[in-house]
């Protein structure tokens, strides 16, 4: 008995020791995360696109970047069956890093690397190498990893200093589209912890439509993403296996949702630029404030016109001009793309949406500050990166 009992007087001194070490030599640190969301309706970049004015690079620099799309390819028969076109993904890659590096000379074996047909994890430095072949006033940005699902697509860059502190980066996809399991519908996740902090961005395309169940629909698509999405664990390490888990989480995509009124009444509001109205009638506000489907998400104030949908390269809204001889189904306006987040240690800084007309949506943007967990022997190093 006594033996029992000085055991785990034992293990209790061990556990409070762990918890003090851990809370002296542990700081929290800010970055800054700039995240995106467009869906680009099937239709391959142009090789003039300048992603420069969605990237906001004329201001300060953000320390990664996480950019989402939707519909990188057409979602027709073929391309479902599909799960990755290399051509493509490696195409926004190379727009994207001339964008953040400023520079279009990208190699033919980077190419060769973004465009490989499995995830790409790039080799990262030992933590204590602190080093980087470009200087403090011209940071360089790197991929840290690149993964399509049929037309979902994420890809996450970080500043050249912080690959060292990057670990334990894993993808885990979701298909919930046709027969429930294919991908023209569902989720890219992608799971890393920087330093001592575990991040989680889930970009989706949840299903679409206006009609009554629809929104139902999604709910279910959500539902099914939160409990399918599984990530690498390592039995010496105490990762997070699934989306909730992870310290900071950040949800990005086409999420579908409408506007719950009468389609004339909704035009006229969007005409009388009335976004608080039709906020309170969002069926994402409404499950962010009293549903079950996203309890406890948040979403920064939406100060922007609906994103969709848009006549292609136009600022007119489908069906906006009675256009004669034309059968095909309306689409009323709506916030379909949106950036929400779970958990604390997250500050939305900027909501808004960009201006490029190549799809039928616009993209959107958020700029986070992020609190990071950080040991005390790396402090000095992270510090320096951002002085």
């Amino acid at each position: 008995m006594w033996l029992a009992l000085a055991a785990n007087k034992i293990l209790e001194d061990r556990q409070n020791h762990e918890v003090d070490y851990q809370t002296t030599s542990a700081q929290i640190q800010n970055l800054t995360l700039f995240v995106s969301s467009w869906n680009v309706g099937g239709i391959a970049p142009p090789s003039e696109l300048n992603m420069e004015d969605l990237l906001h690079t004329e201001n300060n620099l953000a320390d990664i970047y996480v950019l989402g799309f939707q519909e990188i390819v057409p979602l027709n028969a073929g391309n479902i069956l599909v799960q990755e076109n290399t051509s493509i993904s490696m195409q926004w890659n190379s727009l994207i890093r001339a964008a953040l590096n400023k520079t279009d000379d990208i190699s033919l074996h980077q190419k060769a690397e973004l465009g490989e047909s499995h995830q790409k994890v790039y080799p990262l430095k030992r933590e204590g190498s602190f080093t980087t072949s470009k200087t403090s006033n011209s940071p360089h940005f790197e991929c840290i990893i690149s993964k399509q699902m049929v037309g979902v697509f994420i890809t996450i860059w970080a500043r050249s200093p912080l690959l060292p502190y990057i670990r334990h980066i894993s993808v885990s996809s979701v298909g919930c589209g046709i027969f429930g399991c294919l991908g023209n519908k569902g989720s890219v996740s992608v799971r890393f912890c920087l330093h001592e902090t575990s991040f989680c961005f889930v970009c989706s395309h949840l299903a679409s439509g206006g009609k009554e169940g629809d929104k139902r629909e999604r709910n279910a698509n959500v539902s099914q993403i939160l409990s399918r999405t599984q990530f690498s664990s390592d039995p010496f390490q105490c990762l997070p296996r699934k989306i909730l888990q992870h310290d900071r989480v950040i949800w990005l995509g086409d999420l579908n949702y409408r506007i719950c009124l009468p389609e004339p009444t909704t035009r006229s509001l969007v005409n009388d630029r009335q976004w608080s109205t039709l906020l309170q009638n969002d069926q994402l506000k409404a499950e962010l404030r009293e549903g079950c489907t996203f309890e406890g998400w948040n979403e920064e104030e939406i100060e922007f016109a609906p994103t969709y949908k848009y006549n292609l390269d136009s600022d007119d809204y489908y069906g906006c001009n009675n256009q004669k001889g034309k059968k095909e189904k309306n689409r009323t306006p709506a916030w379909c793309d949106r950036i929400i987040w779970f958990g604390k240690g997250l500050k939305q800084r900027q909501y808004s949406r960009g201006e490029n007309k190549l799809s039928d949506h616009r993209p959107v943007r958020a700029i986070f500050t992020a609190e990071v967990k950080v040991q005390c022997q790396s402090t000095e190093n992270f510090v320096k990166m951002f002085s």
